[in-house]
C-alpha cells in the first residue's frame, strides 16, 4: 500500500490508525532518509496504542519503552555499528514478546529481523513540495493484512 502525505499531521494520522490496528508481537520496520518522518510516524503509532508520553527517537539509547494498550518498544539502530551490539541488549526478548516493536533504520540490522514483519519506507518527494512524503507499507505475512483498513 502507498500513501502520499503532505503534512506532519497526515503522517501522525496514518501512524495513529496503524497503532489502533497493531497486534501483540507485531514488528514494524521503518526506513527512510534523515528527516523523512520515521519518528513522527512512531508518535502516531504510540497515540493509536493509547500512549501519551513524549515520544523521542532513542538514537543514543537504542530502545525506549512505553506503556499503553500494548507495550511499545521503539528502536533506533542508526548508530549501531555491529548487529552483535543490538543482540547484546536482549533484542530477541523485545521482538519476540507481546509488545509492538518499531525499529527505525532496520536496514542496518536486516539479518536480525524475522521474516514476519511490516516494512514501511518513507520517501521524500521534494518535486511535489517540502513536506510531501510517499509512505509505502509492505508485508509478506497475512497477519499484517489489517493495513488494508488504513485510509488517509
Amino acid at each position: 500500500m502507498e500513501f502520499i502525505v503532505d503534512s506532519v499531521d497526515k503522517t501522525l494520522s496514518l501512524g495513529k490508525q496503524l497503532g489502533k490496528l497493531v497486534q501483540p508481537g507485531d514488528i514494524i520496520c521503518l526506513n527512510g532518509d534523515l528527516g523523512a518522518g520515521k519518528t513522527h510516524l512512531t508518535k502516531g503509532i504510540a497515540e493509536g496504542l493509547e500512549i501519551y508520553d513524549h515520544i523521542t527517537s532513542p538514537t543514543f539509547t537504542i530502545v525506549n519503552e512505553y506503556y499503553g494498550r500494548l507495550k511499545l518498544y521503539h528502536f533506533d539502530v542508526y548508530r549501531v555499528n555491529d548487529p552483535d551490539e543490538i543482540s547484546a541488549i536482549g533484542f530477541d526478548e523485545y521482538i519476540f514478546s507481546d509488545g509492538v516493536s518499531v525499529i527505525e533504520w532496520s536496514k542496518y540490522i536486516e539479518e536480525l529481523i524475522p521474516n514476519n514483519h511490516l516494512s514501511i519506507t518513507i520517501t521524500k518527494l521534494p518535486e511535489l513540495g517540502v513536506n510531501y512524503r510517499k509512505i509505502t507499507l509492505t508485508s509478506n505475512d497475512v497477519s499484517y493484512d489489517y493495513i488494508k483498513e488504513i485510509k488517509l
